[in-house]
């Protein structure tokens, strides 16, 4: 397993944290996602590290930006 936290800007609640985690999990081989809306934290746990710009574009799809 490869856990990597990324730091996502914009998100304000639930609705946007739902949002994240739905684009992030149709990456191949994440496992599980963990958003902290207060702090903008987002930590993957996927199979094998991922590609960064594969995350990027997930939450760009959601609407927010990666730090």
């Amino acid at each position: 397993m490869n856990e990597t936290t990324y730091t996502v800007t914009g998100m304000t609640c639930g609705h946007c944290a739902a949002s994240v985690t739905e684009e992030i999990s149709e990456i191949a081989g994440v496992e599980k996602v963990d958003v902290v809306v207060e702090t903008g934290a987002v930590t993957v746990t996927s199979q094998q590290p991922l590609d960064e710009s594969a995350v990027r574009a997930a939450v760009e799809e959601a609407g927010y930006a990666l730090a």
